[in-house]
């Protein structure tokens, strides 16, 4: 595979609990497609330094640790959930605010995806700390994926059953209804359906 045939997916990075989950989903794109690239970012400045590198000043030696940081990561995640699956990513390591690094980066590389977590800020933490993900979305040339945990509770849906042996209803055309000024309107036979 040529890594220019690829589709470019941007993957956003803090090593937060929300980039993780956008990190997950990104592989199992990536899994189920071998043609996409990852592109994994990180944005850092002294306001966003990385959890368990601690510095003094954050320059082009600070990003290289970082790179080496995270490159070991990625290869042991993508060892560990995508087994035997190649993935190619490269990972880029930028020094500024989160949004405009990581558009920048997804302008640069002609993106077909973003993907992003959201850290799920309401209220007066929204105002403080800004979203980083909203102002991705609105600035993106490209479609954006936010990535949040999934809080819903597992729903018992009706299970698969093979009907292969089976006797099978005989098919009944839909009918349309719509409702105006207190009159039924039904769809004559012979209309085909959209």
């Amino acid at each position: 595979m040529h890594v220019s045939e690829g589709q470019q997916v941007v993957v956003a990075y803090d090593f937060s609990n929300t980039a993780e989950v956008a990190l997950t989903a990104a592989i199992t794109l990536a899994s189920r497609a071998p043609q996409h690239v990852l592109h994994v970012v990180v944005a850092i400045d002294d306001d966003h330094r990385v959890p368990g590198l601690p510095t003094n000043k954050v320059d082009y030696a600070y990003t290289e640790k970082v790179h080496e940081h995270l490159t070991s990561k990625l290869q042991a995640v993508f060892e560990a959930s995508a087994p035997g699956v190649e993935i190619h990513f490269f990972v880029h390591v930028r020094i500024g605010k989160p949004a405009k690094e990581i558009l920048d980066l997804a302008q640069q590389i002609g993106a077909d995806l973003i993907v992003i977590g959201s850290h799920g800020w309401r209220g007066l933490d929204r105002v403080l700390f800004g979203s980083v993900s909203e102002a991705v979305v609105r600035g993106a040339g490209c479609p954006v994926m936010v990535a949040r945990p999934k809080t819903y509770p597992k729903a018992d849906l009706v299970d698969i059953v093979d009907t292969s042996n089976e006797v099978h209803h005989t098919y009944k055309r839909p009918h349309r209804y719509s409702y105006s000024d207190n009159r039924v309107i039904t769809r004559p036979n012979d209309w085909p359906l959209l």
